[in-house]
């Protein structure tokens, strides 16, 4: 059973910075599709930027694509989102998720389908991230 656990939030101004954890317990395999998810008060969640176990191209929404970086450090089997040039439409609450699949490419990436939550199985508790103006 994967267990995802966020950290890094907070309270930041306007044109600021923040990187975001997730670590990843009872991990097994290569073959998982890691994404952050951000949820705002009144709105869906969306997908912010993807990451495969055994690849090493990231993917992001593009509204994001040119400020945030996924990441992440096999070795401690955690899941980093850095966010640069943070704006206060970026407040939201942000989650990590985990799905299990073969491939994180192809349809999944193209069609957009890494950007549905209904897509991941596994979630973390999230972690607040406020930008002020």
């Amino acid at each position: 059973q994967v267990q995802l656990v966020e950290s890094g939030g907070g309270s930041v101004q306007a044109g600021g910075s923040l990187r975001l954890s997730c670590a990843v317990y009872g991990y097994t395999g290569n073959n998982y599709c890691w994404t952050w998810f951000r949820q705002a008060p009144g709105k869906e969640r969306e997908g912010v930027a993807g990451i495969g176990s055994g690849e090493n191209s990231p993917y992001y929404a593009e509204s994001e694509a040119d400020r945030f970086t996924i990441s992440r450090d096999d070795a401690k089997i955690t899941l980093y989102l850095q966010m640069n040039s943070l704006k206060p439409e970026d407040s939201a609450m942000y989650y990590c998720a985990a799905t299990y699949r073969a491939t994180c490419a192809g349809s999944f990436l193209w069609g957009g389908t890494w950007k549905v939550p209904s897509q991941y199985n596994y979630w973390g508790q999230g972690t607040q991230v406020t930008v002020s103006s």
